[in-house]
């Protein structure tokens, strides 16, 4: 039997789970549910993410938060005007909440803040505490593979009435809090939000492509795809290597084991030599590197006037550092592990202004006995994997293609379709790919292709939620195998392709001949 299989295109902006026409989370219409609560003239309940402790979930013990003292309060019962937004929505907006670590979650709403669009779809416009309040809100999240609506009311968890977890800098805006309490929801509860890879949000955001860079093998061109994906608007976050303890604050400023969002990149002159420079923001609101080319660093001293424009010597948690200093790798690949990079569209990545990189995802799952066959060290099961045939056309003009340069970026991404967010981490398999050069075969192939077939890319196998690879894939056909590590382990999957060059791609129908191979 062939595994339940879906192949994902909006034909219209008005099918279900597109940007436009969201799912419904758990079934809650919003304008319905707002209508409703007009109309009976009583604020909103939602009694699918109550005011209990469940909500919250198990914190870390280190919050020492006594469960009993948490009190949900909207936001009227906290201030005399409570606002929605204040002067619009920015990344200088909120602080970090000190019970919970999910830093990585709003170093991605810091760099969600700096595109229009996108954070237009994620929070919708015409919310307020004055027009047709009546204490019910909502956010729109992508999830593996479909947008959702989310509901929430504004009841928020206190305690001496002050907020307990994301908190404004402003006292009457809740944007933040309300957004913060959405995604909780989707997620199972507050605490299923501890701990986590800013990718995952940055994903959820945009349903978009993701990229990572490990910094300590960064590429000397790392610079100038940074400057590219900040004109276009991408959105950019880094996250720093563990420290001895948790989140704690190095000498030089930089919180070790924690998410930053990148808010800029430039370049400034110093002493006749050119320094490519990137600021970044830390969600605390506060705490900052404290080295060359910091908010007091004696080397603003040394640039023009124009350029010393960038500099603020305000305590906001952001600032700048050196990425390349006279043709050297220099602080932000030092202190920083990773850099991740989402996007609707990698345009950025080629220097060809008229190369455009168009993506197709196809939905499949591992089923235990059936199409879970593991990697390729388990020669008897292996071609029971999901398979998808890949044939890329002539190159494009448009594009850069020499060889070496990756033209393809294939993403995997599971999906164990439990609410709670904590239970997914602990279940996550290691997951990875294999790519096969195809020479005109059909149909799907056999154990016996595999025996002696070497694959021209492999993925290392990783326990996240998502892995993906930069290849370079010459024009023809190429078949990519998804897969667990060890057999028999079930999960759905999203497996996409990201190509600057004319690509089909298609999953391989099982056969009867292939049911009874062995």
């Amino acid at each position: 039997m062939p595994p339940p299989h879906e192949r994902h295109y909006y034909t219209t902006d008005h099918d279900v789970g597109s940007p436009t026409n969201p799912l419904p989370f758990l079934g809650q219409d919003y304008k319905k549910l707002l209508h409703q609560s007009l109309r009976r003239k009583k604020l909103y309940i939602d009694e699918l993410f109550p005011p209990n402790s469940r909500s919250i979930g198990t914190l870390d013990k280190e919050t020492d938060v006594d469960y009993k003292n948490i009190k949900w309060k909207r936001p009227s019962e906290l201030v005399s005007k409570p606002c929605f937004t204040v002067d619009g929505i920015s990344r200088f907006d909120y602080k970090q909440g000190s019970k919970l670590g999910n830093c990585w979650f709003l170093a991605s709403i810091g760099t969600l803040t700096s595109t229009k669009d996108i954070i237009n779809q994620v929070i919708p416009a015409d919310q307020s505490f004055r027009i047709n309040y009546a204490g019910i809100f909502h956010f729109r999240f992508w999830r593996f593979g479909k947008w959702i609506d989310v509901v929430v009311d504004d009841r928020l968890p206190t305690i001496d009435d002050d907020l307990l977890f994301v908190h404004s800098k402003t006292s009457n805006e809740f944007w933040p809090a309300l957004l913060e309490k959405a995604y909780a929801k989707v997620c199972g509860s507050y605490a299923d939000l501890d701990g986590g890879f800013i990718s995952e949000a940055l994903m959820d955001f945009t349903g978009g492509v993701h990229i990572q860079f490990a910094l300590n093998e960064a590429p000397s061109y790392l610079w100038n795809i940074m400057y590219r994906a900040a004109k276009s608007k991408t959105l950019m976050g880094c996250s720093t290597y563990h420290g001895g303890s948790r989140e704690a604050v190095s000498s030089n400023g930089i919180v070790g084991g924690h998410a930053y969002t990148v808010t800029g990149v430039s370049q400034v002159m110093s002493k006749g030599n050119p320094v490519h420079l990137v600021r970044v923001l830390n969600p605390w609101g506060k705490t900052e590197w404290n080295g060359d080319w910091s908010d007091g660093s004696s080397l603003w001293n040394t640039v023009s006037v124009k350029d010393s424009k960038w500099r603020e010597k305000l305590d906001n948690g952001e600032f700048w550092l050196a990425l390349i200093m006279l043709d050297a790798m220099k602080d932000f690949t030092k202190n920083f592990k990773t850099l991740d990079i989402c996007c609707l569209c990698p345009d950025f990545l080629d220097r060809s202004p008229g190369c455009h990189w168009k993506s197709q995802r196809n939905f499949g799952k591992w089923i235990a006995g059936t199409t879970a066959g593991g990697s390729i060290d388990n020669t008897e099961t292996f071609w029971k994997n999901p398979q998808f045939r890949v044939r890329i056309e002539k190159l494009s003009e448009d594009c850069t293609h020499e060889e070496g340069a990756e033209n393809t970026l294939v993403s995997l991404m599971q999906n164990h379709e439990k609410r709670n967010r904590s239970s997914q981490k602990k279940k996550n398999y290691m997951i990875g790919f294999y790519v096969f050069k195809m020479r005109g075969e059909s149909g799907k192939f056999s154990a016996e292709f595999f025996r002696d077939k070497r694959p021209v890319a492999i993925t290392p196998f990783d326990g996240l939620r998502e892995v993906m690879e930069f290849l370079w894939l010459e024009p023809g056909e190429n078949l990519i195998v998804p897969c667990t590590k060890n057999p028999g382990e079930s999960a759905s999957f999203v497996l996409s392709i990201f190509s600057k060059h004319e690509t089909h791609f298609e999953y391989i129908e099982e056969t009867e001949e292939n049911e009874d191979d062995p």
